[in-house]
């Protein structure tokens, strides 16, 4: 059955029109959480650089997300997208008139039929969620709701302390819309993060919802990478690497049992150098170079443990900016391909460097690739 999800899965995802929402990050080709992580930050850093501004970000959690798909409205949006009535018709089948048991030892619970919500360890899930809700985008344009799958960021632009807009994406229409949507707020477990690098800041008054106050922090894991109010990334760095070194026990332990140079290579390409360089071009062009001394200590210890030469951060870096501009330079339909200018005609590979005025925004991802390929041109 497995197997058979996959299928339709993939079917579906080949299936979808272009004009889907395109900040939802997630089951669309050439997305992956690094691009919403860089399009969040380069929202964020672009707003930044003018004067008297600062962003607000809501990090939003639904309760049990993926088990308040409503079957009937699910198929009213997915032909709405334009997918097969008959393929329609098999997810309402599917989603429908499952029954339930609870197996404990030798007794099984009376069955339970569910009519709401994907089966539990069901691979269509998020992809049905993200379906589900592609119609949750902003409704001011000084605000942007990034998505990945079942993860939502609302990034709140503010202007001369005007909140106005804001505030009122995340009260009034976002309320009526999970709703009707069946969707619940988990309150305790959203948060928000105030990022301002004025000098005179003033107090920021708190977001209620519900009658609850949103919980104001200096820093959150954000699709697998700690963003900070500061956007310094000290906190990521510290995580990762505690995280690589538990990692470097088990490779030592690995050369003692006799392995082969290139199998402890392969353990640490898997195991450690992934957890090093997951999501490196939303973050690590940003880093300071105490923290780039940090990660490249982990390499280098690897690198004697392993006896072969392992590439630098740096370079990994490099080449993945590199890559991954390209990647979106030949995606018309991708949310920053409109970043990439071409210059004339005259000067054919190049590409129209973006103004920038702070060093955060310069070392920012897509400012680097566009630096990386002109250079490389």
């Amino acid at each position: 059955m497995k197997c058979f999800e996959r299928l339709v899965k993939d079917h579906i995802t080949s299936t979808l029109p272009d004009t889907l929402d395109p900040l939802q990050f997630a089951y669309r080709p050439n997305r992956s959480t690094d691009d919403a992580i860089s399009t969040t930050l380069h929202t964020a850093l672009t707003h930044l650089d003018k004067r008297n501004t600062y962003v607000r970000m809501l990090f939003i959690d639904y309760s049990s997300a993926f088990n308040t798909i409503v079957p009937s409205k699910l198929v009213i949006k997915l032909e709405t997208l334009g997918l097969d009535p008959a393929l329609c018709n098999w997810v309402l089948d599917f989603l429908t008139s499952r029954p339930q048991v609870v197996r404990v030892g030798n007794n099984i619970s009376t069955p339970l039929i569910l009519n709401t919500g994907a089966p539990q360890g069901c691979v269509l899930s998020p992809l049905l969620y993200s379906l589900f809700t592609h119609d949750c985008v902003a409704t001011h344009a000084s605000n942007s709701i990034i998505k990945f799958a079942d993860d939502t960021t609302v990034v709140g632009l503010i202007t001369n302390n005007d909140e106005t807009a804001y505030r009122e994406e995340v009260k009034s229409p976002r309320r009526l819309w999970t709703q009707e949507n069946n969707l619940t707020l988990n309150v305790n477990k959203t948060k928000e993060m105030i990022v301002d690098f004025r000098k005179q800041q003033r107090e920021h008054p708190p977001i209620h919802i519900d009658g609850t106050v949103v919980e104001r922090v200096v820093s959150f894991k954000f699709l697998g990478v700690h963003i900070t109010e500061k956007l310094n990334w000290s906190t990521h760095t510290d995580s990762i690497v505690k995280k690589a070194q538990q990692r470097l026990f088990n490779l030592r332990r690995l050369k003692k049992f006799g392995l082969s140079p290139k199998a402890l290579t392969n353990f640490y390409r898997c195991t450690i150098e992934s957890i090093l360089s997951g999501c490196i071009t939303a973050w690590y062009g940003n880093c300071s170079a105490h923290n780039r001394k940090a990660l490249q200590r982990v390499v280098r210890s690897a690198q004697r443990i392993t006896g072969g030469k392992l590439p630098a951060l740096q370079d990994t870096y490099t080449t993945r900016c590199h890559r991954k501009a390209i990647k979106i330079i030949k995606d018309n339909n991708h949310q920053s391909h409109c970043l990439f200018t071409p210059l004339s005609s005259r000067r054919r590979g190049q590409y129209r460097y973006i103004k920038a005025g702070t060093e955060r925004l310069k070392n920012s991802f897509y400012l680097k690739a566009i630096r990386l390929l002109n250079s490389h041109h």
